[in-house]
């Protein structure tokens, strides 16, 4: 039986993966996790590679710098693809090590898929604010970055921002990840513009966000800065004429 593949970055992450990964398994026995890491120097790879689970379960990526959030996303897709053509996974998912992302809540978004959803958001916003452990300041800035993101591009969803997603793997390895050019958190926006604009069926699945278990978070004016500009880039490259808007953006019971 196809499982699905959990594609994790990490930088700075050794104190969360243990309580991580068990939660995983313990909402899904049998899916596949691969650790992307940013050469953390805490001790990650020795963890993974020390794991009774390495090479069935556990998988790394072990990169030679930080290299940044979206090309570490690009590579891990890639990998798991490339695996895929040889032995299937039934979703390829991402998510964050620190528990901010409830491994409870990956069933509900593979359940989407399997209702036909090619694209699944977890989203903080749909239904009101579902998010817990955030100061005030970064819950505004988040708002502030989704409402600029739709206004922008026209994209419906309620949390365009968001890194928690599920992918049908057939339509992710028909995404030219080519063209993904963000390195920070508009890699989340990015992606998500383009499956729309190539008219992919993408739902929302509303979650409760928990902020981080441990560790501190890899936010910065560069990564904020990145997205201001980035936005308009994606809206202005979208209108070019051998692309045409999805028309969904429906949420999931």
């Amino acid at each position: 039986m196809a499982s699905p593949f959990i594609v994790v970055p990490t930088y700075h992450e050794f104190e969360n993966l243990a309580r991580f990964t068990e939660q995983i398994w313990g909402a899904l026995p049998h899916a596949r996790i691969l650790l992307v890491d940013d050469a953390s120097g805490d001790g990650t790879p020795a963890w993974v590679r020390a794991h009774s689970r390495w090479g069935q379960q556990l998988f790394l990526l072990d990169r030679p710098g930080k290299l940044g959030l979206g090309s570490a996303y690009v590579e891990g897709f890639t990998w798991v693809l490339k695996r895929h053509a040889i032995e299937p996974c039934s979703a390829i998912v991402q998510m964050d090590a620190d528990l901010s992302h409830d491994p409870n809540s990956v069933p509900s978004l593979l359940r989407a898929l399997e209702e036909g959803a090619d694209l699944v958001l977890a989203t903080r916003y749909r239904d009101g604010i579902r998010v817990t452990n955030w100061p005030l300041r970064r819950l505004m800035l988040s708002l502030s970055a989704a409402t600029y993101v739709k206004l922008i591009t026209g994209m419906p969803f309620s949390d365009p921002t968001g890194g928690f997603k599920a992918f049908r793997p057939e339509k992710l390895a028909s995404l030219d990840l080519g063209l993904i050019h963000s390195d920070g958190y508009a890699f989340q926006i990015e992606v998500t513009h383009q499956a729309w604009r190539l008219g992919w069926n993408i739902v929302e699945i509303p979650i409760i966000f928990g902020g981080r278990h441990a560790g501190i978070s890899k936010m910065s004016g560069h990564i904020v800065r990145e997205a201001i500009w980035r936005v308009p880039w994606m809206a202005l490259r979208g209108r070019h004429p051998h692309t045409h808007p999805g028309a969904n953006g429906k949420p999931v019971a």
